[in-house]
Protein backbone atom coordinates (compact mmCIF):
# COMPACT_ATOMS: atom_id res chain seq x y z
CA UNK A 1 0.00 0.00 0.00
CA UNK A 2 1.28 3.46 -0.89
CA UNK A 3 1.12 6.68 1.10
CA UNK A 4 -2.05 7.31 3.09
CA UNK A 5 -3.65 10.73 3.50
CA UNK A 6 -6.42 11.87 5.85
CA UNK A 7 -9.13 14.38 5.06
CA UNK A 8 -11.19 15.91 7.86
CA UNK A 9 -14.71 17.33 7.64
CA UNK A 10 -15.44 19.21 10.87
CA UNK A 11 -19.11 20.07 10.41
CA UNK A 12 -21.72 21.59 12.68
CA UNK A 13 -22.85 18.23 14.03
CA UNK A 14 -19.68 16.14 13.99
CA UNK A 15 -16.21 15.30 12.72
CA UNK A 16 -15.67 12.84 9.87
CA UNK A 17 -12.24 11.57 8.83
CA UNK A 18 -11.52 9.62 5.65
CA UNK A 19 -8.19 7.90 5.03
CA UNK A 20 -7.41 7.20 1.38
CA UNK A 21 -4.49 6.02 -0.72
CA UNK A 22 -2.78 9.12 -2.07
CA UNK A 23 -2.14 7.60 -5.50
CA UNK A 24 -5.57 6.12 -6.23
CA UNK A 25 -8.03 7.78 -3.84
CA UNK A 26 -9.18 4.33 -2.70
CA UNK A 27 -10.94 4.50 0.67
CA UNK A 28 -8.96 2.74 3.40
CA UNK A 29 -10.80 3.76 6.57
CA UNK A 30 -13.30 6.18 8.07
CA UNK A 31 -13.90 7.57 11.54
CA UNK A 32 -16.57 9.76 13.13
CA UNK A 33 -17.26 11.60 16.36
CA UNK A 34 -20.17 13.87 17.35
CA UNK A 35 -20.20 17.55 18.28
CA UNK A 36 -22.49 19.28 20.75
CA UNK A 37 -24.35 22.42 19.64
CA UNK A 38 -26.03 24.56 22.29
CA UNK A 39 -28.21 27.64 22.29
CA UNK A 40 -31.86 28.58 22.16
CA UNK A 41 -33.70 31.03 19.98
CA UNK A 42 -31.20 32.51 17.57
CA UNK A 43 -28.09 31.29 19.40
CA UNK A 44 -25.96 28.42 18.06
CA UNK A 45 -22.65 27.77 19.79
CA UNK A 46 -20.08 25.02 20.36
CA UNK A 47 -17.02 24.61 22.56
CA UNK A 48 -14.19 24.85 20.02
CA UNK A 49 -11.90 22.71 22.18
CA UNK A 50 -14.42 19.86 21.85
CA UNK A 51 -13.76 19.87 18.07
CA UNK A 52 -10.16 18.94 18.85
CA UNK A 53 -11.34 16.12 21.10
CA UNK A 54 -13.70 14.92 18.36
CA UNK A 55 -10.88 15.03 15.82
CA UNK A 56 -8.79 12.77 18.03
CA UNK A 57 -11.67 10.33 18.46
CA UNK A 58 -12.41 10.25 14.74
CA UNK A 59 -8.74 9.73 13.81
CA UNK A 60 -8.48 6.92 16.36
CA UNK A 61 -11.63 5.31 14.94
CA UNK A 62 -9.92 4.91 11.57
CA UNK A 63 -7.52 2.40 13.12
CA UNK A 64 -4.57 3.67 11.11
CA UNK A 65 -3.53 6.94 12.79
CA UNK A 66 0.14 5.98 12.89
CA UNK A 67 0.24 5.22 9.15
CA UNK A 68 -1.15 8.58 7.94
CA UNK A 69 1.40 10.50 5.87
CA UNK A 70 -0.44 13.86 5.53
CA UNK A 71 -3.64 15.46 6.80
CA UNK A 72 -5.82 18.48 6.04
CA UNK A 73 -8.98 19.95 7.57
CA UNK A 74 -12.10 21.36 5.92
CA UNK A 75 -14.74 22.77 8.26
CA UNK A 76 -18.00 24.66 8.56
CA UNK A 77 -17.71 28.20 7.21
CA UNK A 78 -18.17 31.53 8.96
CA UNK A 79 -17.82 30.42 12.61
CA UNK A 80 -16.13 32.80 15.05
CA UNK A 81 -13.49 31.39 17.41
CA UNK A 82 -11.99 33.95 19.83
CA UNK A 83 -8.67 33.01 21.44
CA UNK A 84 -6.64 34.36 24.33
CA UNK A 85 -2.86 34.82 24.38
CA UNK A 86 -2.35 31.07 24.98
CA UNK A 87 -4.55 30.19 21.95
CA UNK A 88 -7.32 28.95 24.26
CA UNK A 89 -10.98 29.79 23.47
CA UNK A 90 -12.29 32.78 25.43
CA UNK A 91 -15.93 32.22 24.47
CA UNK A 92 -18.03 29.46 22.91
CA UNK A 93 -17.56 29.45 19.14
CA UNK A 94 -20.40 31.25 17.35
CA UNK A 95 -21.58 29.08 14.47
CA UNK A 96 -22.72 29.89 10.93
CA UNK A 97 -26.41 29.39 11.81
CA UNK A 98 -26.40 31.77 14.80
CA UNK A 99 -28.64 34.69 13.83
CA UNK A 100 -28.25 36.96 16.87
CA UNK A 101 -26.11 39.33 14.79
CA UNK A 102 -28.91 40.22 12.34
CA UNK A 103 -29.11 43.87 13.51
CA UNK A 104 -25.31 44.10 13.38
CA UNK A 105 -25.37 42.85 9.78
CA UNK A 106 -27.80 45.57 8.77
CA UNK A 107 -25.69 48.23 10.49
CA UNK A 108 -22.50 46.96 8.82
CA UNK A 109 -24.04 47.00 5.35
CA UNK A 110 -24.99 50.65 5.84
CA UNK A 111 -21.65 51.57 7.42
CA UNK A 112 -19.61 50.59 4.35
CA UNK A 113 -21.93 52.32 1.90
CA UNK A 114 -24.63 49.77 1.09
CA UNK A 115 -25.01 46.36 -0.56
CA UNK A 116 -23.39 47.30 -3.87
CA UNK A 117 -20.20 48.45 -2.12
CA UNK A 118 -19.99 45.20 -0.14
CA UNK A 119 -20.63 43.07 -3.24
CA UNK A 120 -18.01 44.89 -5.30
CA UNK A 121 -15.28 45.04 -2.68
CA UNK A 122 -15.88 41.94 -0.54
CA UNK A 123 -17.77 39.73 -2.98
CA UNK A 124 -20.69 39.24 -0.59
CA UNK A 125 -23.29 41.26 1.27
CA UNK A 126 -22.99 40.08 4.89
CA UNK A 127 -25.90 38.44 6.66
CA UNK A 128 -26.12 37.23 10.23
CA UNK A 129 -24.11 34.13 9.30
CA UNK A 130 -20.86 35.95 8.49
CA UNK A 131 -17.87 36.10 10.82
CA UNK A 132 -17.73 39.90 10.69
CA UNK A 133 -21.33 40.22 11.92
CA UNK A 134 -20.74 37.74 14.77
CA UNK A 135 -17.64 39.70 15.82
CA UNK A 136 -19.63 42.95 15.77
CA UNK A 137 -22.29 41.27 17.94
CA UNK A 138 -19.63 40.03 20.37
CA UNK A 139 -18.07 43.49 20.67
CA UNK A 140 -21.49 45.01 21.31
CA UNK A 141 -22.77 42.43 23.81
CA UNK A 142 -19.59 40.90 25.31
CA UNK A 143 -17.10 43.80 25.22
CA UNK A 144 -14.94 42.29 27.97
CA UNK A 145 -14.38 39.17 25.84
CA UNK A 146 -13.56 41.22 22.75
CA UNK A 147 -11.02 43.29 24.70
CA UNK A 148 -9.19 40.14 25.83
CA UNK A 149 -9.05 38.63 22.34
CA UNK A 150 -5.56 37.87 21.00
CA UNK A 151 -6.62 35.76 18.05
CA UNK A 152 -9.64 35.46 15.75
CA UNK A 153 -10.05 32.19 13.88
CA UNK A 154 -12.48 30.24 11.72
CA UNK A 155 -13.24 26.64 12.75
CA UNK A 156 -10.77 25.13 10.28
CA UNK A 157 -8.14 27.74 11.24
CA UNK A 158 -8.47 26.72 14.90
CA UNK A 159 -7.94 23.03 14.17
CA UNK A 160 -5.08 23.69 11.76
CA UNK A 161 -3.38 25.81 14.41
CA UNK A 162 -3.79 22.97 16.92
CA UNK A 163 -2.11 20.66 14.38
CA UNK A 164 0.78 22.93 13.36
CA UNK A 165 1.12 25.75 15.89
CA UNK A 166 0.72 28.27 13.04
CA UNK A 167 -2.06 30.86 12.71
CA UNK A 168 -3.00 30.30 9.06
CA UNK A 169 -6.08 30.04 6.87
CA UNK A 170 -6.84 29.74 3.16
CA UNK A 171 -8.45 32.11 0.68
CA UNK A 172 -11.61 30.01 0.28
CA UNK A 173 -12.62 30.05 3.94
CA UNK A 174 -11.29 33.60 4.44
CA UNK A 175 -13.68 34.82 1.74
CA UNK A 176 -16.65 33.96 3.98
CA UNK A 177 -15.54 36.17 6.86
CA UNK A 178 -16.68 39.52 5.46
CA UNK A 179 -13.27 41.10 6.01
CA UNK A 180 -11.16 39.35 3.32
CA UNK A 181 -11.75 40.22 -0.32
CA UNK A 182 -11.43 37.71 -3.18
CA UNK A 183 -11.22 40.62 -5.64
CA UNK A 184 -8.48 42.48 -3.73
CA UNK A 185 -6.76 39.33 -2.44
CA UNK A 186 -6.35 40.56 1.11
CA UNK A 187 -7.92 41.79 4.34
CA UNK A 188 -9.87 44.99 3.81
CA UNK A 189 -8.73 47.77 6.13
CA UNK A 190 -11.92 49.77 5.57
CA UNK A 191 -13.98 46.90 7.04
CA UNK A 192 -11.59 46.16 9.91
CA UNK A 193 -11.66 49.85 10.77
CA UNK A 194 -15.44 50.24 10.91
CA UNK A 195 -16.62 51.37 14.38
CA UNK A 196 -18.62 48.15 14.78
CA UNK A 197 -15.58 46.00 13.93
CA UNK A 198 -12.47 47.76 15.27
CA UNK A 199 -10.26 44.74 14.62
CA UNK A 200 -6.45 44.77 14.58
CA UNK A 201 -5.33 42.70 11.57
CA UNK A 202 -2.54 41.25 13.72
CA UNK A 203 -5.24 39.12 15.40
CA UNK A 204 -6.08 37.43 12.09
CA UNK A 205 -4.35 34.42 10.52
CA UNK A 206 -2.03 34.53 7.54
CA UNK A 207 -3.85 33.62 4.30
CA UNK A 208 -1.94 30.88 2.48
CA UNK A 209 -1.87 30.48 -1.28
CA UNK A 210 -3.46 27.52 -3.11
CA UNK A 211 -1.48 24.35 -2.50
CA UNK A 212 0.69 25.93 0.19
CA UNK A 213 1.02 23.61 3.23
CA UNK A 214 0.25 24.94 6.69
CA UNK A 215 3.32 23.24 8.14
CA UNK A 216 4.44 20.03 9.83
CA UNK A 217 2.42 18.24 12.52
CA UNK A 218 3.83 19.25 15.91
CA UNK A 219 5.04 16.74 18.47
CA UNK A 220 2.26 17.68 20.91
CA UNK A 221 -0.42 17.24 18.26
CA UNK A 222 1.11 13.96 17.10
CA UNK A 223 1.05 12.55 20.64
CA UNK A 224 -2.54 13.66 21.16
CA UNK A 225 -3.71 12.06 17.90
CA UNK A 226 -1.49 8.99 17.84
CA UNK A 227 0.11 10.17 14.59
CA UNK A 228 3.71 10.73 13.50
CA UNK A 229 5.27 14.13 14.17
CA UNK A 230 6.47 16.09 11.18
CA UNK A 231 4.00 14.89 8.55
CA UNK A 232 2.67 17.73 6.37
CA UNK A 233 -0.61 19.47 7.18
CA UNK A 234 -2.56 21.10 4.36
CA UNK A 235 -3.87 24.65 4.49
CA UNK A 236 -7.45 23.40 4.87
CA UNK A 237 -10.53 25.29 3.71
CA UNK A 238 -14.27 25.80 4.21
CA UNK A 239 -16.75 22.99 3.72
CA UNK A 240 -18.23 24.20 0.42
CA UNK A 241 -14.75 24.77 -0.99
CA UNK A 242 -13.76 21.32 0.25
CA UNK A 243 -16.68 19.72 -1.61
CA UNK A 244 -15.71 21.57 -4.81
CA UNK A 245 -12.15 20.25 -4.40
CA UNK A 246 -13.50 16.78 -3.69
CA UNK A 247 -15.35 16.85 -7.01
CA UNK A 248 -12.32 18.17 -8.87
CA UNK A 249 -14.79 20.75 -10.09
CA UNK A 250 -13.94 22.56 -13.33
CA UNK A 251 -15.24 26.02 -14.30
CA UNK A 252 -18.72 26.31 -15.76
CA UNK A 253 -20.27 23.15 -14.27
CA UNK A 254 -23.00 23.93 -11.69
CA UNK A 255 -23.44 21.90 -8.52
CA UNK A 256 -26.64 21.58 -6.50
CA UNK A 257 -26.36 20.11 -3.01
CA UNK A 258 -29.57 18.62 -1.62
CA UNK A 259 -29.34 18.51 2.15
CA UNK A 260 -31.37 19.85 5.06
CA UNK A 261 -30.64 23.15 3.39
CA UNK A 262 -29.59 23.49 -0.25
CA UNK A 263 -26.72 25.14 -2.05
CA UNK A 264 -25.96 25.94 -5.67
CA UNK A 265 -22.47 26.91 -6.77
CA UNK A 266 -19.95 26.86 -9.61
CA UNK A 267 -16.21 27.32 -9.98
CA UNK A 268 -15.54 30.54 -11.86
CA UNK A 269 -12.38 32.10 -13.23
CA UNK A 270 -13.50 35.61 -12.30
CA UNK A 271 -15.05 37.23 -9.20
CA UNK A 272 -18.84 37.45 -9.11
CA UNK A 273 -20.56 40.39 -7.42
CA UNK A 274 -24.29 40.31 -6.63
CA UNK A 275 -25.64 43.45 -4.90
CA UNK A 276 -28.92 41.65 -4.10
CA UNK A 277 -26.97 39.48 -1.67
CA UNK A 278 -28.44 36.26 -3.08
CA UNK A 279 -25.06 35.10 -4.35
CA UNK A 280 -22.06 35.04 -2.04
CA UNK A 281 -18.97 35.71 -4.13
CA UNK A 282 -16.62 33.32 -2.36
CA UNK A 283 -13.14 32.32 -3.45
CA UNK A 284 -12.34 28.65 -3.93
CA UNK A 285 -9.37 26.70 -2.59
CA UNK A 286 -7.59 26.41 -5.94
CA UNK A 287 -6.99 30.03 -6.91
CA UNK A 288 -10.35 30.71 -8.56
CA UNK A 289 -13.77 31.71 -7.31
CA UNK A 290 -16.82 29.86 -5.96
CA UNK A 291 -19.96 32.00 -6.22
CA UNK A 292 -22.66 30.30 -4.17
CA UNK A 293 -26.31 30.71 -3.25
CA UNK A 294 -28.06 28.89 -0.43
CA UNK A 295 -31.63 27.93 0.37
CA UNK A 296 -32.96 27.15 3.82
CA UNK A 297 -35.63 24.59 2.89
CA UNK A 298 -34.70 21.40 1.10
CA UNK A 299 -34.86 17.72 2.08
CA UNK A 300 -36.07 18.19 5.66
CA UNK A 301 -38.91 20.47 4.58
CA UNK A 302 -40.11 18.03 1.91
CA UNK A 303 -39.86 15.08 4.30
CA UNK A 304 -41.91 17.00 6.84
CA UNK A 305 -44.62 17.66 4.28
CA UNK A 306 -44.63 13.96 3.33
CA UNK A 307 -45.06 13.15 7.03
CA UNK A 308 -47.98 15.55 7.39
CA UNK A 309 -49.60 13.93 4.35
CA UNK A 310 -49.02 10.46 5.80
CA UNK A 311 -47.16 9.13 2.75
CA UNK A 312 -43.65 7.97 1.91
CA UNK A 313 -41.23 10.56 0.54
CA UNK A 314 -41.16 8.71 -2.81
CA UNK A 315 -44.97 8.53 -3.19
CA UNK A 316 -45.21 11.41 -5.65
CA UNK A 317 -47.90 11.73 -8.32
CA UNK A 318 -47.17 11.65 -12.04
CA UNK A 319 -48.39 15.23 -12.44
CA UNK A 320 -49.86 18.12 -10.46
CA UNK A 321 -51.34 21.58 -10.91
CA UNK A 322 -50.69 22.43 -7.26
CA UNK A 323 -47.89 24.85 -6.34
CA UNK A 324 -46.13 24.50 -2.99
CA UNK A 325 -43.55 26.90 -1.60
CA UNK A 326 -42.01 24.76 1.19
CA UNK A 327 -40.56 27.78 3.01
CA UNK A 328 -41.29 26.37 6.47
CA UNK A 329 -38.60 28.41 8.19
CA UNK A 330 -38.50 31.47 5.97
CA UNK A 331 -36.27 31.45 2.89
CA UNK A 332 -33.00 32.96 1.73
CA UNK A 333 -33.33 32.26 -2.03
CA UNK A 334 -35.67 33.93 -2.81
CA UNK A 335 -35.11 36.29 0.13
CA UNK A 336 -38.30 35.87 2.16
CA UNK A 337 -37.16 35.65 5.80
CA UNK A 338 -40.70 35.90 7.20
CA UNK A 339 -42.27 33.38 4.81
CA UNK A 340 -44.09 30.20 5.76
CA UNK A 341 -45.21 27.22 3.75
CA UNK A 342 -47.69 28.06 1.00
CA UNK A 343 -50.02 25.74 -0.94
CA UNK A 344 -51.91 27.06 -3.97
CA UNK A 345 -54.30 25.31 -6.34
CA UNK A 346 -56.01 22.65 -4.23
CA UNK A 347 -59.10 20.99 -5.74
CA UNK A 348 -61.72 18.57 -4.42
CA UNK A 349 -59.92 15.70 -6.14
CA UNK A 350 -56.31 16.70 -5.30
CA UNK A 351 -54.38 13.67 -4.03
CA UNK A 352 -51.62 13.76 -1.39
CA UNK A 353 -49.02 12.67 -3.94
CA UNK A 354 -49.76 15.75 -6.04
CA UNK A 355 -49.07 18.03 -3.08
CA UNK A 356 -45.85 16.17 -2.35
CA UNK A 357 -44.69 16.44 -5.98
CA UNK A 358 -45.37 20.19 -5.78
CA UNK A 359 -43.26 20.41 -2.60
CA UNK A 360 -40.31 18.81 -4.39
CA UNK A 361 -40.78 21.21 -7.28
CA UNK A 362 -40.89 24.24 -4.98
CA UNK A 363 -37.64 23.25 -3.27
CA UNK A 364 -35.80 22.43 -6.51
CA UNK A 365 -37.09 25.56 -8.27
CA UNK A 366 -35.40 27.77 -5.66
CA UNK A 367 -32.06 26.09 -6.29
CA UNK A 368 -32.44 26.23 -10.06
CA UNK A 369 -33.34 29.92 -9.82
CA UNK A 370 -30.00 30.30 -8.02
CA UNK A 371 -28.24 28.45 -10.86
CA UNK A 372 -29.91 30.78 -13.38
CA UNK A 373 -28.82 33.81 -11.35
CA UNK A 374 -25.26 32.48 -11.16
CA UNK A 375 -25.27 32.21 -14.95
CA UNK A 376 -26.72 35.70 -15.35
CA UNK A 377 -24.03 37.18 -13.07
CA UNK A 378 -21.25 36.02 -15.39
CA UNK A 379 -20.04 32.93 -13.55
CA UNK A 380 -19.49 31.10 -16.84
CA UNK A 381 -22.13 28.35 -16.58
CA UNK A 382 -22.52 26.79 -20.00
CA UNK A 383 -26.01 26.25 -21.36
CA UNK A 384 -25.26 22.60 -22.08
CA UNK A 385 -23.26 21.88 -18.90
CA UNK A 386 -24.46 18.96 -16.79
CA UNK A 387 -25.89 19.60 -13.34
CA UNK A 388 -24.05 17.74 -10.58
CA UNK A 389 -26.32 16.60 -7.74
CA UNK A 390 -24.74 15.87 -4.36
CA UNK A 391 -25.96 15.62 -0.78
CA UNK A 392 -28.35 13.19 0.85
CA UNK A 393 -31.24 14.03 -1.46
CA UNK A 394 -29.24 13.15 -4.57
CA UNK A 395 -29.89 9.44 -3.91
CA UNK A 396 -33.69 9.93 -3.96
CA UNK A 397 -35.67 8.98 -7.07
CA UNK A 398 -38.12 11.86 -6.67
CA UNK A 399 -35.34 14.43 -6.21
CA UNK A 400 -33.59 13.19 -9.34
CA UNK A 401 -36.79 13.18 -11.36
CA UNK A 402 -37.79 16.72 -10.40
CA UNK A 403 -34.26 18.11 -10.85
CA UNK A 404 -34.17 16.55 -14.32
CA UNK A 405 -37.58 17.87 -15.37
CA UNK A 406 -37.09 21.41 -14.06
CA UNK A 407 -33.47 21.88 -15.16
CA UNK A 408 -33.58 20.30 -18.61
CA UNK A 409 -29.92 19.35 -18.06
CA UNK A 410 -28.03 16.09 -17.95
CA UNK A 411 -27.67 15.07 -14.32
CA UNK A 412 -24.51 13.63 -12.81
CA UNK A 413 -24.81 11.96 -9.40
CA UNK A 414 -21.35 10.99 -8.08
CA UNK A 415 -21.02 7.74 -6.17
CA UNK A 416 -18.60 9.43 -3.78
CA UNK A 417 -20.09 10.67 -0.53
CA UNK A 418 -18.17 12.65 2.14
CA UNK A 419 -16.96 15.03 -0.58
CA UNK A 420 -15.84 17.67 1.94
CA UNK A 421 -13.49 15.20 3.63
CA UNK A 422 -12.34 13.88 0.24
CA UNK A 423 -11.47 17.43 -0.83
CA UNK A 424 -9.40 17.84 2.33
CA UNK A 425 -7.72 14.50 1.59
CA UNK A 426 -6.83 15.78 -1.90
CA UNK A 427 -5.24 18.82 -0.25
CA UNK A 428 -3.23 16.49 1.98
CA UNK A 429 -2.14 14.44 -1.04
CA UNK A 430 -1.07 17.66 -2.75
CA UNK A 431 1.31 18.32 0.15
CA UNK A 432 3.11 15.08 -0.71
CA UNK A 433 3.26 15.36 -4.49
CA UNK A 434 2.90 19.05 -5.34
CA UNK A 435 0.13 18.18 -7.79
CA UNK A 436 -2.86 20.59 -7.51
CA UNK A 437 -5.59 19.20 -5.25
CA UNK A 438 -8.39 19.57 -7.80
CA UNK A 439 -6.33 17.68 -10.38
CA UNK A 440 -5.73 14.91 -7.85
CA UNK A 441 -9.48 14.59 -7.23
CA UNK A 442 -10.13 14.33 -10.97
CA UNK A 443 -7.49 11.61 -11.20
CA UNK A 444 -9.26 9.81 -8.34
CA UNK A 445 -12.49 9.83 -10.40
CA UNK A 446 -14.62 11.37 -7.69
CA UNK A 447 -17.29 12.51 -10.18
CA UNK A 448 -17.89 8.96 -11.41
CA UNK A 449 -21.42 7.73 -10.83
CA UNK A 450 -24.94 7.70 -12.24
CA UNK A 451 -25.87 9.84 -15.23
CA UNK A 452 -29.43 10.86 -16.12
CA UNK A 453 -30.12 11.93 -19.71
CA UNK A 454 -31.57 15.39 -20.31
CA UNK A 455 -35.31 15.81 -20.86
CA UNK A 456 -37.16 18.92 -22.09
CA UNK A 457 -37.38 21.55 -19.37
CA UNK A 458 -40.81 21.81 -17.72
CA UNK A 459 -41.20 25.55 -18.29
CA UNK A 460 -44.91 25.51 -17.45
CA UNK A 461 -44.36 24.29 -13.89
CA UNK A 462 -41.50 26.74 -13.39
CA UNK A 463 -43.67 29.64 -14.55
CA UNK A 464 -46.48 28.61 -12.19
CA UNK A 465 -44.01 28.55 -9.29
CA UNK A 466 -42.61 31.96 -10.28
CA UNK A 467 -46.12 33.47 -10.23
CA UNK A 468 -46.72 32.26 -6.69
CA UNK A 469 -43.25 33.37 -5.55
CA UNK A 470 -44.06 36.86 -6.90
CA UNK A 471 -47.06 37.00 -4.53
CA UNK A 472 -45.11 35.86 -1.45
CA UNK A 473 -43.71 39.27 -0.38
CA UNK A 474 -47.26 40.54 0.02
CA UNK A 475 -48.29 37.39 1.90
CA UNK A 476 -45.29 37.47 4.20
CA UNK A 477 -43.99 41.02 4.65
CA UNK A 478 -40.66 41.17 6.45
CA UNK A 479 -41.91 43.91 8.75
CA UNK A 480 -45.69 43.38 9.05
CA UNK A 481 -47.72 46.38 10.15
Amino acid sequence: MGALVAGVDSSTQGTKVVVVEADTGSLVAEGRAPHVVSGTGGARESDASSWWTALGEAVAATGCAGRIDAISVAAQQHGLVVLDGDSEPLHPAILWNDVRSAPDARALVDALGGPAEWATRLGSVPTASFTVTSWAWLRRTRPEVARRARGIRLPHDYLTERLTGRAVTDRGDASGTGWWSPAEGGYVADVLGLPQVGLDPALLPEVLGPGEPAGPLTGDAARALGMRAGIPVGAGTGDNMGAALGLGLEPGVPVVSLGTSGTAYVVSGTPVADPTGTIAGFADASGGHLPLAATLNCTLAVDRIAGWLGIDREDVADRTDVVVLPYLGGERTPYLPAAGGTVVGLRDDTRPGEILLAAYRGAVASLLAAVDLLAARGSGIAADAPLILIGGGAAGRAWRRVASELSGRVLEIPDARELVAIGAAAQAASCLSGEPADRIARRWGTRDGARVAAVPRDSGSLEAIRRVVALAPALYPEDPA
